[in-house]
């Protein structure tokens, strides 16, 4: 089996697309986040909703894809222990490393605390509450911030190694052509899009989203199905080849949950809304605005996977390199980003020139971290996801990027 250089290259993407994302959170008007900037603007909202429906469901879909293609059919015991030390090594570290420096800002620019960085660690390590302080994390005394998703990754992944032998007759059910791809394509359109709308209609209305991994319904419900649809997909080749073959239908079907999801929030934004006629208002606008957004969740899966199959399964020079270097980059690029806005805003640069040097100073500043130190430290690059030695170089070439393998690729993306 050759690796799955599209996975691959498009874990590195969607984990790329994390920084300009979050970059917008700072500026997105009447959008909560950790530090704001002073200029905001409505506008971003619509880029930021496209954006918003399947970055993490893409995420929790390939991180199943992984443990799929990945999970052994012995010495699962072990494979178990090592991925979830893989995983809570990094969390722990960057809870205690990485966001606390996010909290000491957030904390600042709420007026919890004075400025002096010592004194807030040496706080904020003893790990208790903080009565009255409105930062996040103050109520359990720490925070995870954007590494929440390493925390869900722990309890998913256990669960699908236990279930992998339950699952086997399953997964060994879908090579089978007992199917039509007729068969195939309405299953997999109705189920998915039936599950998420009812998410977003009774789940999510009761139960928004918190991250906090215990009570975290909405979430849960919403990523632990697409990333057990991912693990037992994984290695089904005619699903696939479908994904493949319907890119074009998928990407349409994408465009119009999207446009149907917008529209009916531009519409809902219109002056004189309440003046038109009671038929128009009775319609069920809202109810069909959250399905659009099913639709266009799943959808935009299913044609992104279809497109990087077409387009991304080849052995890019720069995916070697980047497939080691995203991981350090998922974990530096939030606190980078909130340092930056944290030194910069008191300059009022300006509403152009700020984003841009945030956006680009948190690329630059989490890749040179990542090239210059972590990479080069062995004791530091386990706290960041790599392994303890790096991999051995050519001595023909100067980087193990062009270095040529002395045996058949792996057939798996690495643990996300």
């Amino acid at each position: 089996m050759h690796r799955r250089h599209d996975l691959d290259a498009l874990r590195v993407l969607a984990l790329m697309l994390l920084i300009p994302y979050h970059v917008g959170m700072a500026y997105v008007d009447d959008w909560g986040f950790h530090l704001k900037s002073a200029y905001t603007a409505e506008w971003l909202q619509w880029p930021m909703i496209a954006l918003n429906r399947w970055r993490m469901p893409l995420l929790f879909a390939i991180s199943g894809i992984a443990l799929g293609l990945a999970v052994p059919a012995a010495g699962r015991m072990r494979f178990a222990l090592r991925r979830s030390g893989r995983l809570l090594l990094p969390l722990v570290f960057g809870i205690v490393a990485v966001v606390s420096l996010q909290a000491y800002c957030e904390a600042v620019d709420t007026g919890d605390v004075a400025p002096g960085l010592g004194a807030f660690l040496l706080r904020y390590w003893q790990f208790r509450p903080w009565p009255g302080a409105h930062f996040t994390g103050a109520a359990f005394g720490f925070t995870w911030n954007h590494l929440w998703y390493l925390a869900y990754l722990v309890p998913y992944s256990l669960l699908m190694i236990g279930l992998a032998s339950l699952l086997r007759p399953l997964r060994a059910l879908l090579p089978s052509g007992s199917l039509s791809n007729r068969g195939i394509a309405t299953a997999g359109l109705l189920l998915p899009v039936s599950w998420l709308a009812w998410n977003i209609l009774v789940v999510l209305p009761d139960h928004p989203p918190t991250h906090a991994l215990i009570g975290d319904l909405f979430v849960h419900a919403e990523s632990l199905p697409l990333f057990a649809l991912g693990f037992i997909g994984a290695r089904w080749q005619r699903g696939w080849d479908l994904l493949l073959r319907w890119r074009w239908p998928t990407l349409w079907l994408a465009v119009v949950g999207l446009c149907l999801e917008l529209g009916i929030r531009a519409l809902g934004r219109m002056p004189g809304l309440d003046g038109s006629e009671a038929w128009m208002l009775a319609l069920p606008w809202a109810q069909t605005e959250r399905i659009a957004r099913a639709l266009y969740t799943w959808t935009a899966l299913l044609a992104l996977f279809g497109w990087a199959r077409a387009w991304l399964d080849r052995p890019f020079r720069w995916l070697p390199y980047a497939r080691e270097a995203v991981f350090c980059l998922y974990i530096l690029h939030q606190t980078v980003l909130i340092v930056l806005l944290y030194w910069l805003r008191p300059l009022a640069v300006g509403p152009w020139l700020e984003p841009m040097l945030v956006l680009v100073g948190t690329f630059a500043g989490s890749l040179l971290l990542h090239e210059l130190l972590i990479r080069r430290v062995p004791l530091l690059r386990p706290l960041f996801g790599l392994p303890r030695r790096h991999p051995a170089r050519n001595p023909a070439t100067p980087s193990a990027i062009n270095a040529p393998r002395t045996r058949p690729p792996a057939p798996c993306p690495p643990d996300p």
